[in-house]
């Protein structure tokens, strides 16, 4: 799809669909609803006084044959508050815009950009809306396929400005785009199409076409460095395990200089392991690779935009079944940092695999340290399925984080990690046990993985709750979301 910015008045436009935002709060005398509704020929006030439109948030009134405009149709899209907009919304608005446009046929659609925010941020954020909201899930439907693809999206600026880096703008927004994108597709892929060594190749081609150079560490690699947690959790599954290391190409560490590690859970399947899951749902499990995905997002979105700061991504893949070489609850192993661990469910097996490549991560020189799983449904449960989980011991870059949820539009809520809660997780035969009791969950798990990354500064975002989206949205298809991959890039290049 061509994402271009466009400097012309709305009624001048040839294109098959326009999609003019209305505001809630927007009286019908306001001289922008005025105008719309002139050049339409008194369609717009007829909508709306009938009670057939009201600029609710994602609410639409589609209009054929428009008099007075060169569009096709035109798309009236509720905006909302006006005084509630800020730049998540607007990629969600384009977002809308684009998908409306898709189900209506359309090929090419202009969108009204109604904002006071700095151009190139708008730019960038509709152009990040468009790609996602032109994105479907049917990876392997053959028969009633939609093969409804937008061709161009124009945004139209109201405010009468320069273009300026509008271009540059839409780049950085399509990489970003297409980084969630491609973060959603494999979460959308079946586990036996994404296995562990899949996910690697995958790695290996994204890599070689951003410009990162991807090193993969196989079982024997892991198991001369005693990373035993995370070999643990392979045991039941004939698919080997894999560590993918991801760094920039040509970025080079200066000295007393942060490196950033983004590490990414990684289970291509979990069923629980010994200690199943139940049988509702488990198909879902094929996405227990969420954070793992936003992690090679980011890196190949970031290797294209080339952040200041070094960062590098580290990716332990597995699959947790069940089966005579199986880890079982009561086994205790050793971990590559020396720590015993007592596995009391097999079905905690992110925080296990984590343990190992936060280690990793420390000894390959990791300075600062984020980590992004669908570690727990006890995350969901205190949560549901609005706000990601965030935890750890670097206050300064969790607040840079939360800051950044206005732009992103990817929810963070900081929870507790009080040394009280370390209690719940102690066991009497080892360092520590995978599991406390039913109570803070979350915050356990959380607690685990500070063992391993001690006093290097760390944050873990718990992403079990909005990794997938069951019900579909007006600007986004169902499935996999490619949660992360936004908060993560936005942090290095906008700090």
């Amino acid at each position: 799809m061509i994402i271009e910015f466009v400097h012309r008045k709305y009624a001048e436009i040839r294109c098959d669909l326009l999609a003019y935002p209305l505001f809630e709060d927007e009286p019908e005398g306001a001289p922008a609803v005025v105008a719309l509704d002139k050049a339409t020929g008194g369609v717009v006030r007829a909508v709306h006084s009938s009670g057939e439109f009201k600029p609710k948030l994602h609410s639409t009134c589609l209009i054929h044959g428009p008099r007075g405009l060169k569009a096709n149709r035109l798309l009236l899209l509720g905006a909302g508050k006006k005084q509630e907009l800020n730049l998540a919304r607007w990629r969600d608005l384009a977002g809308a815009a684009a998908r409306s446009a898709k189900l209506a046929a359309c090929k090419t659609v202009a969108f009204a950009a109604r904002s006071e925010a700095r151009l190139e941020d708008l730019a960038r954020v509709c152009s990040e809306g468009a790609l996602i909201g032109n994105y479907d899930s049917d990876l392997y439907k053959t028969r009633e396929k939609e093969s409804r693809e937008l061709e161009r999206f124009l945004i139209l600026d109201l405010k009468g400005r320069a273009p300026g880096s509008a271009q540059e703008a839409i780049r950085r927004g399509t990489t970003v785009g297409d980084a969630v994108n491609l973060a959603r597709n494999l979460g959308n892929e079946p586990a036996n199409v994404l296995t562990p060594a899949s996910f690697a190749e995958k790695c290996l081609s994204a890599g070689a076409k951003a410009g990162l150079d991807v090193e993969v560490l196989e079982r024997g690699d892991m198991e001369k460095l005693g990373m035993n947690t995370l070999l643990a959790v392979a045991r039941g599954s004939d698919e080997p395990p894999k560590l993918i290391i991801l760094r920039i190409k040509g970025q080079r560490r200066r000295k007393g200089a942060p490196l950033y590690a983004l590490l990414g859970k990684g289970v291509t399947f979990d069923s629980g392991g010994i200690s199943i899951k139940p049988a509702e749902k488990m198909e879902d499990m094929k996405a227990d690779m969420a954070g793992a995905a936003a992690v090679l997002g980011t890196m190949v979105s970031l290797a294209q935009l080339r952040p200041s700061q070094q960062v590098m991504g580290l990716i332990p893949a597995v699959e947790n079944l069940p089966s005579g070489k199986a880890s079982k609850p009561g086994d205790v192993v050793k971990t590559l940092l020396g720590k015993t661990v007592e596995i009391i469910n097999t079905d905690a097996e992110g925080r296990l695999i984590l343990a190992d490549t936060i280690a990793y991560a420390r000894s390959i020189g990791a300075t600062h340290l984020i980590d992004i799983a669908t570690l727990t449904g006890a995350c969901v449960v205190a949560l549901g399925m609005v706000y990601a989980g965030m935890m750890g011991t670097d206050q300064k870059l969790m607040d840079r984080l939360r800051k950044n949820c206005g732009t992103t539009g990817e929810k963070l809520w900081q929870l507790p990690l009080d040394d009280d809660y370390r209690k719940a997780i102690q066991s009497e035969i080892a360092d520590i046990k995978n599991v406390g009791n039913r109570w803070a969950g979350a915050i356990t798990a959380g607690k685990f993985l500070q063992e391993f990354a001690e006093d290097t500064p760390w944050v873990h975002i718990d992403i079990a709750g909005v990794d997938m989206d069951h019900d579909g949205r007006p600007f986004a298809a169902k499935g996999a979301t490619g949660f992360g991959v936004r908060t993560l890039t936005q942090l290095f290049l906008r700090g």
